[in-house]
């Protein structure tokens, strides 16, 4: 898995049969493969026109998946939307442009046709992009803003450059850069809350403290807080590498929302629009759990769903199966939401994109059965 997360090495392609055979989901949805031609895909977004744009950042570009037009469940052919970049990552779209979040800049390029044309522009440049979480997600906000997280150099250290380890937002013309929140040590995903706009964003605990210790994170961001890192770890316990913050006197380290088990690695979250689905699924957020790398016993490799309610956060498996018998099949990455209801997951290990429906009264569509379903949950470590 190392060579995986420094190299984005790729590890066996999957298929229909394989993914059916091994992941399970709950009861009332399906599941496809929608691409499996896409090596290190990462970040998702949808183009107006309906096409679904992934980022792959190992490999320098944007690749766009043709709209499924003939209704087979796979997407109708890819092309590249732009190449030469510098790592890209995150990306989204406003007012016409697709914005890109590449190592060390943040560029657009003109998409108002459906497809990308014209120069491709800087908008940021000279970010920090160095060490070891060199990636940027990038979203648009309600407020009109570009938000853009950008990870620590380290596992833990103080850092030089102030816009280190925080989510920072700016103009869509790249003025007025401000920092939002700090001490976020790798928040790869984030996502607006929508019954009351409130902004969460997934953080990855530091490693080398254990299997089960920190927990890995999700935060909700307010302007000017502190969210720990790197001298609290977890629900703010002082890290025993770093003693006492210097600042302590002007700062008071926020507590997570919600805690994911120790190196689940949380990457993208989406808040979904479960209008038609089966069961209990009123303010949920899916999120995609790339799973642990160093720890002694594999965990996490699932999508997970968020439950928000009067008790706080309930974490529940949504898309299990990636991990058996301690052979993985597959990372997932980003998630996000299609035009039409299905969620779509990217997987930076098999270079796939799953999509997942509802199933339909009646419907006669292939789910994975209970007892593949159960076999698979059985084999998942406590």
């Amino acid at each position: 898995m190392l060579a995986n997360v420094m190299l984005g090495v790729e590890g066996p392609a999957t298929s229909d049969s394989t993914a059916r055979e091994r992941l399970s989901l709950p009861p009332g949805f399906s599941l496809q493969v929608y691409a499996d031609d896409v090596p290190g895909a990462r970040m998702l977004s949808f183009t107006p026109a309906g096409d679904l744009l992934v980022s792959r950042p190992h490999k320098g570009d944007i690749v766009l998946l043709r709209r499924d037009a003939n209704g087979d469940g796979r997407h109708d052919g890819r092309e590249s939307v732009i190449g030469d970049l510098k790592r890209p990552h995150g990306m989204d779209f406003y007012r016409g442009w697709l914005y890109i979040a590449e190592r060390d800049r943040v560029g657009r390029i003109n998409f108002s046709s459906g497809r990308g044309i014209g120069r491709y522009r800087e908008v940021l440049r000279e970010l920090p992009g160095d060490g070891n979480h060199w990636s940027k997600t990038l979203r648009t906000g309600p407020d009109g803003l570009i938000y853009l997280t950008v990870g620590s150099t380290c596992n833990i250290c103080e850092e030089r450059d102030p816009r280190r380890a925080t989510m920072m937002r700016f103009r869509p013309d790249g003025r007025d850069t401000e920092i939002v929140a700090t001490g976020l040590r790798n928040s790869v995903g984030f996502d607006w809350a929508p019954w009351d706009g409130a902004l969460y964003a997934t953080d990855n605990g530091r490693d080398m403290l254990g299997d089960n210790f920190p927990a890995c994170e999700l935060n909700r961001i307010e302007q000017g807080k502190f969210y720990g890192w790197p001298y609290f770890n977890d629900a703010n316990v002082p890290d025993p590498d770093m003693g006492p913050d210097p600042l302590s006197s002007q700062r008071t380290p926020s507590a997570p929302a919600h805690r994911f088990r120790a190196h689940n690695s949380p990457l993208g979250i989406r808040f979904v629009d479960t209008r038609g689905w089966p069961g209990d699924y009123d303010r949920v957020a899916l999120v995609a759990l790339h799973g642990s790398w160093n720890r002694s016993t594999p965990d996490g490799y699932k999508v997970v769903s968020l439950h928000f309610n009067g008790n706080g956060i309930e974490e529940r498996d949504f898309l299990n199966g990636f991990l058996h018998d301690k052979t993985v099949l597959g990372r997932p990455v980003d998630v996000t939401q299609g035009p039409n209801g299905d969620i779509f997951v990217s997987d930076d290990y098999a270079g796939a994109v799953y999509r997942i429906s509802v199933v339909a009264a009646g419907s006669k569509a292939v789910l994975a059965t209970e007892g593949t379903r159960d076999r698979v949950n059985s084999a998942q470590p406590e």
